[in-house]
């Protein structure tokens, strides 16, 4: 079921397409975002039926929509039901259990309203990030600002991928734009991620350093 849905993406990417799934792979329905936007990033490239910004914008918005269904949730649904929830069937066919539940909540409470920016930049955290500021009743406009800066960085890395492998590949098909983009993209997210926390260890040490 999920290779034939992910077969349609590919062979009808269009903005609607790409909002509609980036919203869906950002919710706590499972969707990997790199069947989306390099392939569509990859799309414009080749044609002009799309423009790479405009997939870009188009994703962020799908990350911004899916984050706030489970921040929403998450807020008026309460602890208690979120991990009845993870725990249960369903939330295990939608991959969630408590265990990766709690790792969200922890990551949030040690990094703050940042974890909303820095959470959509890794891989095992990414959907789940918007549960624990909903839980904790993170003010709506810090969480949107946070939640698009991220995931337009995010999706900003996928389409540059797409861009690549338009540029240095001889690929000439979505699915296998799709299949090396799934590849690289967790480790040049690491990678990522890694870069902006010594970009950051590097900021705290120079402001301690001038008091």
């Amino acid at each position: 079921m999920t290779s034939q849905i992910i077969q349609w993406v590919l062979e009808n990417l269009n903005y609607w397409v790409v909002t509609l799934f980036m919203a869906i792979e950002s919710s706590f329905i499972p969707f990997p975002s790199e069947v989306v936007v390099p392939p569509a990033a990859w799309l414009a490239m080749a044609g002009d039926s799309m423009n790479i910004f405009l997939v870009v914008v188009a994703a962020t918005l799908g990350a911004d929509i899916g984050a706030l269904v489970n921040y929403f949730l998450a807020r008026w649904l309460g602890r208690p039901i979120v991990y009845k929830f993870a725990n249960s069937r369903l939330g295990h066919m939608c991959l969630i259990d408590a265990q990766k539940v709690e790792h969200a909540e922890q990551y949030f409470l040690q990094h703050g309203a940042a974890s909303t920016f820095f959470g959509r930049l890794i891989p095992a955290v990414r959907q789940l990030i918007s549960i624990p500021a909903g839980l904790a009743g993170m003010k709506l406009g810090p969480f949107l600002l946070y939640t698009t800066l991220g995931a337009g960085f995010w999706n900003s890395i996928l389409a540059a991928i797409g861009f690549g492998i338009y540029q240095w590949t001889p690929l000439k098909t979505t699915a296998d734009v799709s299949d090396l983009a799934t590849k690289y993209s967790h480790e040049i997210g690491y990678a990522i991620l890694a870069l902006a926390a010594l970009a950051l260890a590097y900021i705290i040490y120079k402001g301690w350093s001038k008091k």
